[in-house]
């Protein structure tokens, strides 16, 4: 009993999700179980329909009777086929409207999710979920179900029409009854959990897809394509083998049903035979019934398959509720303080973190700063010193183990997560660029930019003319991720873009690791002007970036090693004076 509660759970908040989702179109729900019920009706009419045409049609030898039920039956045809018409496109926008909304939903939920999610899962698998699972779904919903519930009816009302016409040849039909649901039962617990093993290999083959394809220039370069090609393989044939124990299961159960359900109606066709020899029933009842023992039999066989399809659905609705049940770790308070005008005033106070999958090693340590209004603070220190992570601790993507950080002598974790973004703009080592143009990119910060904002911080950052250049100019589309342009390209357009934000406090990771020389040299200039009454925190291992600098702060494992202008720390700081005499010595040769 313990084993199945958390499966009888999991079932009814797929059933309680996909009503919350369907509830709002009540009115097309109404027209689809209108049509649904309209045309199973007028199925279950057809019977009666070839009753009345052999025995007053046939047997009667009249032509007129013929023709009269025969025309009874083209309009009960015509009928039928505007009634499926109906059904299936109420039934089919129902399936695509529901879908729609979940895919908006779940993706909403997603892109505020703090990024330590992202990186305890994969997001090309999440992305998998985004697409197959919900066309999966969109199949239940839209058809499967429809379907189902359209067999369902046909076979109530076939058992009715059964017992109308004869109730002795019923009983022999619902004997098999139970013969016919135990194995739906059995097979559809196993092809379940099957369903679920099968989609998560299927999103792991979709995610190594998407991870090989957006690094191909690596695989190709290091000529991995054999050991690439090899692995992808591994992964199909995994899939590939649940899917074919799923569908030996699916195919068991299917066989097992018609082999029944026609076995009983090959058993009342003997017996009601012998009832129409002896004269005891009609041709046209024996007829009538036959209808209805196929309409029941293919509903029981159809609602067996369409359970098998619910089976894989319920895996996918599983997937789902997972997504949408993460809870996000970070979030506005309920009643975040206000924010004063921001000058720039960054305080932070014993800070101590450790990362959610790491968390016995701390990357910040007891770290204690103050960040003046309009200064710039360079971070400088070796690898895994913790510069990129106070970087994203001031912008709560992760929030601290103890210790706080203020920003004008407000705790950020007690402001609005959006205002607090606000007042940050961010140029990572590796510049994101998205597809689409490089307007676009440009206002990604500030989407009501004016062109002219655009064009001068462009020529700010220095790139205007290189994209006056290019064939369509600021409307030139870019590859995924900026894909065509150089490094040194993509980092100019991720400043221009930081320029145009106009935030009052600017994160430079890196940001002129990927420029030559003389590019360089104009970015620095373009920094320069824009820093003025900023405040802005600086990673950088170039020396031109650290020497202009007001204050460096040199970290350490996490703790601050020591603090000053590059001349103090030349002499009282053995770690810095390592690494300018580094910095010294490459920039020499």
């Amino acid at each position: 009993m313990t084993s199945n509660s958390p499966l009888i759970r999991t079932r009814w908040q797929a059933i309680k999700m996909a009503a919350a989702f369907i509830s709002p179109y009540k009115r097309q729900v109404l027209y689809s179980l209108l049509a649904l019920l309209f045309t199973a009706a007028i199925t279950l009419s057809i019977g009666q329909g070839i009753r009345l045409l052999i025995d007053r049609g046939f047997a009667t030898n009249s032509t007129d009777l013929l023709a009269q039920y025969v025309s009874i039956f083209f309009l009960l045809v015509l009928a039928l086929a505007v009634g499926t018409f109906t059904r299936y496109y109420w039934v089919t926008w129902l399936g695509e409207r529901v879908i729609a909304d979940i895919r908006r939903k779940v993706f909403d939920h997603l892109i505020h999710l703090h990024p330590g999610f992202f990186e305890e899962n994969r997001s090309l698998e999440i992305q998998s979920r985004l697409t197959a699972d919900m066309t999966l779904l969109q199949s239940v919903i839209g058809s499967s179900v429809s379907f189902a519930l359209r067999n369902f009816f046909m076979m109530i009302g076939g058992i009715i029409w059964l017992f109308i016409t004869n109730a002795k040849l019923t009983a022999i039909v619902m004997i098999c009854v139970p013969l016919v649901v135990a194995p739906i039962l059995i097979f559809g617990r196993r092809v379940r959990k099957l369903s679920r093993q099968s989609q998560d290999k299927v999103a792991i083959v979709g995610a190594y897809v998407g991870e090989i394809l957006g690094q191909i220039k690596t695989v190709q370069a290091y000529n991995h394509q054999e050991i690439d090609k090899n692995k992808f393989r591994q992964y199909v044939e995994e899939a590939f083998t649940v899917a074919k124990a799923r569908i030996v299961q699916r195919a068991l159960l299917v066989t097992l049903v018609i082999i029944l359900v026609l076995g009983a109606v090959g058993l009342m066709l003997w017996v009601g035979g012998i009832d129409v020899i002896e004269g005891k029933i009609s041709g046209g009842e024996l007829a009538a019934f036959v209808f209805y023992s196929v309409i029941v039999g293919s509903a029981v066989a159809s609602i067996s398959e369409v359970i098998g399809e619910l089976q894989r659905a319920a895996g996918a609705a599983e997937r789902t509720i997972e997504l949408l049940d993460t809870p996000n770790q970070i979030k506005s308070p309920l009643k975040p303080q206000t924010l004063p005008p921001v000058s720039g005033n960054i305080k932070i106070e014993q800070l101590n973190f450790a990362y959610p999958s790491r968390q016995d090693v701390f990357v910040i340590n007891e770290l204690s700063l103050n960040i003046k209004a309009g200064e710039t603070l360079a971070l400088v220190g070796p690898s895994g010193a913790g510069k990129s992570t106070l970087f994203d601790l001031l912008l709560r993507f992760f929030d601290t183990n103890t210790g706080r950080i203020k920003l004008e002598s407000i705790d950020i974790r007690q402001l609005n997560i959006t205002e607090l973004r606000q007042c940050f703009a961010l140029v990572s080592q590796n510049p994101a660029l998205f597809y689409g143009n490089i307007a676009d990119n440009l206002r990604y910060a500030r989407p009501d930019a004016l062109d002219t904002e655009v064009e001068a911080a462009a020529k700010a950052a220095y790139v205007h003319e290189f994209i006056c250049e290019l064939p369509q100019g600021y409307l030139t589309q870019l590859g995924d991720a900026g894909l065509g342009l150089s490094g040194g390209q993509k980092q100019r357009l991720a400043i221009a873009r930081a320029i145009l934000a106009n935030a009052p406090i600017l994160l430079l990771d890196e940001a002129t690791s990927a420029l030559d020389s003389q590019s360089e040299f104009w970015v620095q200039q373009a920094l320069t002007q824009l820093m003025v009454n900023r405040t802005t925190l600086v990673i950088a291992h170039r020396l031109a970036t650290v020497k202009s600098a007001d204050r460096i702060a040199v970290l350490d494992q996490g703790r601050l090693e020591a603090l000053g202008s590059h001349a103090e720390l030349m002499k009282s700081s053995k770690l810095y004076s390592q690494l300018a005499t580094l910095q010294f010595q490459h920039n020499s040769k």
